[in-house]
């Protein structure tokens, strides 16, 4: 077979097996679709069909294959990073900031501290700190990423919920943001490389300056046309942030989180956004299981995602709760805020993505935290549900 024929073998087997396996074992109470792609990735990729299948395996994933299977990838990650920037509110932040700063604080310090104690432990072992990641970097690093919450996933989950648009959804969605915030910018810092400090200082500088023109330009074009400029902003944005040391996707998220989404519209937005989830954010979810490996050993790579797991859950809980008691809420409504906001999925594997591409964790250390954000995200829904029905009408009232 050609190359194209392989191609889209491999395609076909990207969107056919998660979405059968969701569809049939309904799977949706625990596990949403985009968890089952999240795990059809690991399960496609060189510890398990790898292992099972070699011959198969290399037939399908052969190298030229991946590479073209990882160029859908790139501009899928920055697509979804880009949404996400963009769903960015931070008015309602700034105008709840007392009660959101405190929240956002706390569910996010308390499960970073949790983190990074785990990873204090584990990186007294080999195997753990990649070839390029100073001690601190993969610290802060194995911290952050059990802290994060993925903001587009919180989005979809409390979509099914039906609680998004209630006002206690609503306060959700502003803790998570000023986290996604804080994520981003502890991610810069990770990453700052003094070798190229002179470019991200450029980057720096001529970003806030296109930013203004990009902001003035888009206020004053169209909606259809808003759509194309932004595009081409995007990959602007990904090429600097790229050249300048950071990431390629911290440049696509910085290029969201300057426009504003009254420009394309919510419900376009939200149209947008499951349509990349739907066509081609599958394929990056496989490039995501390619790359997991199990060279620790597999009880090794279990036993440290199950530490990174209850440092992140207990640490989110344990935040939340304590803003809970400053704030005066029930604990009911505090146990349901921490369970939303274990949300990690996308965000988590993007952030550790990053991570491992500056070699500042191993393959190995990035397959227990893609294991950790799979168990905090599957946890969620069945935990929240029942609180959403004990807190009844209290969901709708006001803050």
């Amino acid at each position: 077979m050609n190359l194209t024929e392989v191609y889209l073998i491999a395609l076909t087997i990207i969107f056919a097996v998660p979405w059968l396996v969701w569809r049939v074992a309904r799977t949706d109470h625990w596990a949403p679709l985009v968890v089952v792609q999240i795990v059809g990735g690991i399960l496609l990729g060189p510890g398990v069909l790898g292992a099972v299948f070699p011959d198969y395996y290399a037939f399908v994933f052969r190298p030229d294959v991946i590479t073209a299977l990882n160029g859908v990838a790139w501009w899928a990650v920055m697509l979804f990073v880009w949404i996400a920037g963009i769903e960015l509110d931070l008015s309602q932040a700034w105008k709840h900031r007392g009660e959101t700063g405190l929240t956002a604080g706390l569910a996010l310090g308390v499960p970073l501290l949790a983190g990074t104690a785990a990873a204090a432990v584990i990186l007294q072992f080999p195997g753990w700190r990649g070839a390029n990641g100073e001690y601190w970097q993969a610290l802060l690093g194995i911290g952050m990423a059990c802290a994060v919450t993925a903001l587009p996933i919180l989005v979809l989950l409390m979509e099914k919920l039906a609680i998004l648009r209630e006002a206690l959804g609503q306060r959700i969605l502003r803790y998570a943001s000023l986290d996604d915030i804080a994520i981003w910018g502890v991610l810069a810092l990770i990453l700052l490389d003094f070798d190229r400090l002179a470019r991200q200082a450029i980057f720096i500088a001529g970003f806030a300056v296109a930013a203004f023109l990009i902001r003035r330009l888009m206020a004053r074009i169209n909606e259809a046309d808003r759509w194309a400029v932004g595009l081409i902003w995007l990959a602007v944005c990904g090429f600097a942030g790229d050249w300048s040391g950071l990431h390629y996707m911290v440049g696509a998220f910085l290029a969201g989180v300057v426009l504003d989404a009254k420009w394309f519209g919510h419900e376009a937005m939200d149209r947008f956004r499951n349509t990349v989830l739907l066509t081609i954010m599958p394929v990056f979810f496989l490039s995501t299981g390619l790359r997991t490996q199990w060279e620790g050993g597999g009880l090794a790579v279990f036993g440290v995602a199950a530490l990174l797991l209850a440092a992140a859950v207990g640490g989110k809980l344990l935040g939340v709760h304590i803003a809970g008691r400053l704030l005066g809420w029930s604990r009911t409504e505090a146990s349901l805020i921490g369970w939303l906001l274990q949300t990690k999925a996308l965000i988590m594997i993007i952030f550790a993505n990053i991570l491992l591409d500056k070699a500042v964790i191993t393959p190995t250390t990035f397959t227990a935290l893609l294991l950790m954000a799979v168990g905090s995200t599957m946890l969620t829904k069945p935990f929240a549900t029942p609180l959403i029905a004990k807190l009844g009408e209290r969901v709708k009232a006001e803050a």
